[in-house]
């Protein structure tokens, strides 16, 4: 097994242990301290992501921000070896289901570039290192944006996610910040 599947593999039981009351209360703080750095940086566009599995909740930060006027939008996947294409969605529009359980916003709904993602990941370092799970979407994502725009990328993990440091390769794209239930860490040197 390389070194990265198995990071993966421990990093993701580890997050099955979180108990559903530390994941709604984590939920909570998300939606408090995203929408601090929505502030801060004066984000017009932000994305979440749909939660799968035991992922932390980006809902209620995506519901706090589309109250306060900012565009919200999730994740929609255009094809394998693809970045990612963002849809505006508030909460409580429609949404179709696709692979994974995965929910996204219909094709009728208006494609945004956001200034401000909240992105999923398996486990993560101090540096802004992020191991995703595997099919690189993000990494081409957070390229394509960047080339195109300054954003703001913050990974959103439970502690237990943490490693001490995560092999990069040079495709890997690193995390400005990441949020968990304890800390708000700066990753950008």
């Amino acid at each position: 097994m390389d070194p990265k599947t198995n990071f993966r593999t421990q990093a993701l039981a580890r997050r099955g242990l979180v108990t559903a009351g530390e994941a709604t209360a984590f939920a909570k703080r998300l939606a408090e301290i995203g929408a601090g750095l929505a502030a801060e940086y004066q984000a017009q566009t932000v994305s979440g992501f749909w939660p799968i599995k035991n992922e932390p909740s980006t809902l209620p930060l995506l519901e706090t921000l589309s109250g306060r006027g900012i565009v919200t939008s999730l994740p929609v996947m255009v094809g394998r070896d693809q970045p990612l294409t963002f849809r505006a969605w508030r909460p409580g529009e429609p949404l179709a289901e696709v692979q994974m359980k995965i929910k996204e916003p219909p094709p009728e709904a208006p494609e945004v570039l956001p200034d401000l993602l909240f992105v999923p990941l398996a486990a993560f370092d101090r540096q802004g290192g992020r191991l995703g799970y595997g099919a690189g979407y993000y990494d081409r994502t957070l390229a394509k944006l960047r080339a195109l725009k300054t954003i703001t990328a913050v990974g959103v993990a439970f502690g237990v996610q943490e490693l001490l440091e995560i092999p990069q390769e040079p495709h890997d794209e690193p995390l400005d910040y990441v949020l968990t239930e304890r800390n708000l860490i700066i990753c950008r040197k």
